[in-house]
């Protein structure tokens, strides 16, 4: 079993070049950036004589545990990933550590990043999870990263759902791809809360197969630059931006509309089904043109047969029918 520790340090081929004449303990006092990537180390013992580390590489080997860092008040980087780590936990003393990337390990619970004011980036892709398993998170984890984090990266982790994720709100890069995102409408509803979200990858879940799944998420992203690694073109962006607008004004004229004729001539409770001769259908909805006219082709037609055996339902709709046209029209010419 390989432990990380001074032993290992001071017989490091990166130690005996840069060490010089400094004693070992001037040497690993100074010593700022340690790099024991793809040792097979298996434990961190302690190393708190390297009290100035700012960045530590320890990806690769197989770790199971964070542990043996809380002297380490100066480190901002720290690079675990691909070990056998199934907890976040005792990093609560490198408070102003800004990078943390602990991909492929056995992770199940985001948690335990909740003195970690200043974290910027927080990467989680790939983790080995039991079957049917999703990563989780620990919503006071997500509360203290709420102002600082920049950068998520969650792809490949099984998760259906990012509506706790809405709090951090400034994310400026997002990664999702290959979960099991399928509701467009949540999309739409977390990432409108994100201001500055300028990139974001969603490519392989099911809600990019929604129809105008590109376009609805770019409209509520001002800012988004590149989804998916295609880039948006501002002319596209603005022209669907307009077209929103231009289409969310027509509903609510319609709606006020709708409501205008409801108050004026109210549902029926249940509807009215009256037997009627066809040369009576033509007369009624004729006559109903007449009476009920609303500006334009929005009119109300009270008598339809939709089951062409002469028997018709009162209902409501927001234009005249194919029919009610073709028996007005008739209805003109007999005039």
């Amino acid at each position: 079993m390989v432990h990380l520790n001074v032993d290992l340090i001071a017989k490091s081929s990166s130690c005996s070049k840069n060490k010089g004449n400094c004693s070992l303990a001037q040497y690993l006092k100074k010593l700022t950036h340690l790099n024991f990537s793809n040792k097979n180390i298996e434990e961190i013992d302690d190393i708190s004589a390297c009290k100035n580390l700012s960045v530590i590489y320890l990806y690769d080997n197989h770790i199971k545990r964070i542990c043996n860092l809380n002297f380490a008040y100066n480190l901002t980087h720290l690079y675990m990933q691909n070990n056998n780590i199934t907890h976040i936990e005792n990093l609560g003393a490198v408070c102003r550590l800004s990078k943390l990337y602990l991909g492929g390990n056995s992770i199940m619970v985001v948690e335990g990043l909740e003195q970690l004011r200043e974290l910027k980036e927080l990467h989680l892709e790939g983790q080995r999870l039991p079957s049917g398993e999703k990563l989780l998170f620990d919503p006071r984890t997500l509360l203290s990263l709420s102002e600082s984090l920049n950068v998520l990266n969650i792809s490949n982790n099984n998760i259906d759902e990012i509506r706790d994720l809405v709090v951090l709100r400034n994310l400026t890069r997002f990664l999702a791809a290959n979960n099991q995102l399928q509701d467009v409408q949540e999309l739409e509803a977390v990432c409108s809360q994100w201001p500055q979200l300028c990139r974001m990858d969603l490519s392989g879940n099911p809600a990019c197969h929604q129809p105008k799944y590109r376009d609805r998420l770019i409209t509520v992203c001002k800012s988004l630059v590149d989804l998916d690694g295609k880039e948006i073109n501002e002319l596209s962006r603005q022209f669907l931006i307009n077209w929103k607008a231009s289409k969310d004004a027509r509903k609510k004229i319609l709606d006020e509309r709708l409501m205008a004729a409801q108050m004026t001539h109210p549902f029926p409770e249940a509807p009215t089904v009256l037997t009627l001769s066809r040369e009576s259908q033509d007369r009624a909805c004729a006559n109903r043109w007449r009476e009920d006219e609303i500006a334009g082709c929005e009119v109300f037609c009270e008598y339809n047969d939709n089951n062409g055996d002469g028997c018709l339902q009162k209902s409501w709709a927001s234009e005249l029918c194919e029919s009610c046209q073709q028996s007005l029209h008739a209805t003109h010419h007999a005039d």
